[in-house]
């Protein structure tokens, strides 16, 4: 795609913002120099954190005269309807003014709001929440992370494909393994909702992914599987304790090698690994949540990232715009 990206940006939600979304954009651009962002928000707010030597020909604010607020309901935050700086994004994408959206805000109301304002893709009922997770040989894509408790077989079906093409997005070398969360990798276990899924995704004949079957929680981080599948309840739980594990480790591993003279000494020893280790760890190298299954993307960075994991996530818009992952979900669903 030779064309220049656009960008909607909601500027005004998440914490430190719009600062840390303008420093983002900043970032974002020194490495993605086709890229044109439509910045929404309270213009006297942003406009003094964009810097003086910054390009005014590849950025435009749209005034808004409210914002979404962390505290407010989804129903809330839609009742504010087409004042707020984040349905103000959504609505620009829906006009086909940007091509993709991107919020730090509220993911609750940024979920209500832009199924309000977009369509869905033709013959999928359901969108999901996908984020990336790091494994032992790459990154994985995780699906449903909370948009929907229950699902039918159908919308497991879908979110194996939308899956895949999320990952063939944006790792195209990779072939998408998919495997649904369970617990055991025997073909009798789990309910009847994912035993029907796994009978359904066996006997499909999709040359877009591998179907492996069922995966565990303690195999998640192997890597022999990159595209993982759950209903959304189970997939935020799935979630919040890898991210609670990795924290843990982390704070675990600091306070060990600084609560002594020797831990301190080995730390000095081994600083090139331990930096190597954090950075794998870095939550903000894999920021990017994406609603996935509505008819124009959305992503959905996190609420408490810096201006590095923003920049992270507007790489993900720019991966998803460039591998026209809408067009390829919908060749995949059909």
């Amino acid at each position: 795609m030779d064309k220049k990206i656009i960008i909607a940006v909601d500027a005004m939600g998440g914490d430190n913002s719009p600062k840390k979304v303008i420093d983002g954009i900043v970032h974002h651009y020194n490495e993605n120099k086709n890229t044109f962002y439509r910045i929404f928000g309270i213009k006297n707010k942003i406009h003094k954190f964009i810097p003086r030597k910054f390009d005014k020909s590849v950025y435009e604010i749209i005034e808004s005269s409210d914002v979404v607020e962390d505290t407010d309901t989804p129903l809330t935050a839609a009742k504010k309807g087409n004042k707020t700086s984040m349905w103000l994004a959504i609505d620009s994408v829906k006009n086909k003014k940007a091509h993709i959206v991107i919020s730090a805000g509220n993911t609750g109301a940024l979920f209500v709001i832009a199924k309000l304002n977009l369509e869905m893709i033709p013959n999928i009922e359901k969108p999901a929440l996908s984020a990336l997770w790091p494994n032992k040989k790459g990154m994985s894509v995780v699906l449903d992370l909370g948009a929907n408790i229950d699902c039918s077989e159908k919308n497991l079906v879908d979110f194996s494909i939308m899956g895949a093409s999320l990952l063939k997005s944006l790792y195209p070398d990779e072939i998408p393994k998919v495997a649904l969360l369970n617990i055991g990798s025997e073909e009798f276990k789990g309910n009847d909702i994912i035993k029907g899924t796994y009978q359904k995704l066996s006997n499909k004949n999709n040359k877009e992914f591998e179907f492996k079957g069922y995966i565990e929680g303690n195999k998640l981080m192997d890597g022999d599987v990159n595209v993982i599948v759950a209903d959304g309840f189970t997939g935020n739980v799935a979630l919040k304790t890898a991210e609670g594990t990795a924290n843990f480790i982390t704070s675990e591993l600091k306070n060990a090698m600084t609560n002594s003279f020797f831990g301190k000494l080995s730390a000095l020893i081994n600083i090139k690994n331990l930096n190597n280790f954090k950075k794998r760890l870095d939550p903000r190298l894999y920021n990017g949540a994406i609603f996935i299954g509505l008819n124009s993307p959305v992503v959905k960075s996190h609420g408490a990232t810096d201006y590095l994991g923003f920049s992270n996530s507007l790489s993900v818009c720019s991966k998803i715009v460039k591998a026209n992952l809408i067009e390829k979900i919908k060749h995949n669903i059909d």
